[in-house]
This record gives C-alpha cells, structure tokens and sequence, in this order.
C-alpha cells in the first residue's frame, strides 16, 4: 500500500504478551485477532468497526478488541495516526481474572475508553515494554513490566470488562517482603511471590500495597538504595555500591537515590567523608 507505514513489535518477559507501535495512513480491511488487544491512539483519529457497530477514537482515547472481535480501522480527519497497543493471549488475561469461572467468556466491554486512571497505568506498561525491548532485561526489569502488565490489567479488568475480580484478601505478606529483602540482587517474579501467599498477583500488589505502602517493586528499590547508602557510607566507591546495590548503572543507583533521600549519592559520599 502507498502512504506511510511504520510499525515495530515488541517482546515483552511474559509467553503470550506481546505489543506493537504503529504510524499508519493505511486503511485497514476487516479482521479479527485471536488476543485481547488494548491500547492507545497517541496522535490523529481514527474510524473503525467494531463488535458495537462504527466508533471513533482520537488521541488520547484508549482502543480495545476482544478475541475473534472483527473490526477495520482508517484515518479520520487527517492522513494517519500512531497508536501503541498490547496484545495479550486469552489465557494471561483470564488468569489475571482470578482463572476458573472469572476468566469463562470473558469480554472487554467497550472498543473505545476514556478513563483517567486506566489511561495512565497502560502508558507505563507500555513504556515498561519499551525499555524491555531496549536491552535492560535484569530480573528487577521484569518485576517491573509484570507489576505495570498486572495493574493495568487489573484496573482494565475491574472498569471495563465482564470479569468479577477476587476480594483482597487478608493474607500475611511479611514472606515475600523477606523473599525480596534476601534477593534483592535477583528478584522473584511477580508470580512466584503470589504463589507464595497464596494470591493471585493482583491480589498480592494490592495487599502488599496496603501493608507496606509501596509495591514490591517499589520496596526493592528503597531497599537498594538502603544499601548503596550504607555500602557507600563504608567507602566503597560509586560504580562499586550501585553494582554490588543491584542497580543497572551508576546513573539508576543516583535517579532512584536522590529521589529516596533527596541528596545524590556523591553529595552523601563527600558529606560522610568530611571530617567530624
């Protein structure tokens, strides 16, 4: 076809997930996918067919398809637009649901979405698949994109779809926070921590969330930078803390650092090591 075309597929750490970025003037025909698809229109419009008849989308709208969900898709109001989408195989979505009879006929409720809170958290799942695919692949990166993929999923779950998502529930989390305390160098899954309380991985983020204020994630890097601070403190130098931290570079170690204390990790190294 003539126009613009750009698309690129994205790898993500999970079988059965993967995303797209795509520029299009392209018209495309009536087709369906065997995924759930969500995503979002970041520049232009578009028209499209859908299992709920004609809609349009427009930048900033998120865009949804449902397994074997045929639908086409076009320009609208200028020559192209560029979305981002995730795809996601039945069987991820339907076990982020609870599995058993939470994930039977499971369905996205709407092709267009405009939610304040959805819209967001699938932008960081989006932008956590990105940097995946950009070459930092360490264990603390996929904890990353699987919290991003289970709180977008979650929130997608509980607004707008079929599904009834478990209660929290009241399980004892203080297990996985050791578990992390004692890997901080190479981290458990998302699933693994689950399995060991007990829930569902939306569950434990949201439990985990209300006991210790911060996501697993969130805990490890504060835990981190803990021991940079202290690692440094010692006198060890800054490449060494953040290598033996857990920390990707030097330059992650004083992003998450300063954000933490409010100081870098040099002006902590050069206060320490003034004289009393």
């Amino acid at each position: 076809m003539d126009g613009l075309h750009r698309s690129r597929v994205l790898a993500s750490p999970w079988p059965g997930v993967y995303g797209t970025h795509i520029d299009s003037s392209r018209h495309f025909g009536r087709h369906s996918h065997a995924t759930y698809g969500i995503g979002v229109l970041e520049d232009g419009a578009q028209r499209s067919a859908s299992g709920q008849g004609i809609v349009e989308a427009r930048a900033g709208d998120l865009i949804a398809t449902n397994p074997g969900e045929v639908h086409d898709g076009r320009p609208l109001g200028g020559p192209s637009r560029r979305w981002r989408m995730v795809y996601l195989e039945p069987p991820v979505l339907a076990a982020m649901a609870g599995g058993g009879a939470a994930g039977q006929g499971l369905e996205l409720t709407r092709p267009v979405i405009r939610d304040p809170r959805l819209t967001p958290a699938l932008v960081r799942l989006l932008d956590r698949v990105a940097a995946w695919n950009g070459g930092s692949r360490s264990p603390a990166d996929a904890l990353a994109c699987e919290e991003a993929l289970v709180h977008a999923c979650g929130l997608l779950l509980a607004r707008h779809a079929t599904a009834v998502l478990p209660d929290d529930a009241a399980a004892d989390v203080s297990a996985v926070r050791d578990r992390l305390a004692d890997e901080l160098l190479d981290p458990p899954t998302l699933a693994e921590l689950a399995a060991m309380a007990g829930l569902s991985r939306y569950q434990l983020l949201r439990r985990f969330a209300r006991v210790h204020g911060l996501t697993p994630y969130a805990w490890l890097l504060q835990q981190r930078a803990e021991r940079a601070r202290h690692l440094i403190g010692s006198g060890a130098p800054l490449v060494d803390a953040a290598a033996a931290a857990g920390f990707a570079d030097q330059s992650h170690m004083t992003r998450v650092f300063t954000r933490q204390f409010g100081f870098t990790p040099g002006a902590w190294q050069r206060g320490v090591a003034a004289p009393q």
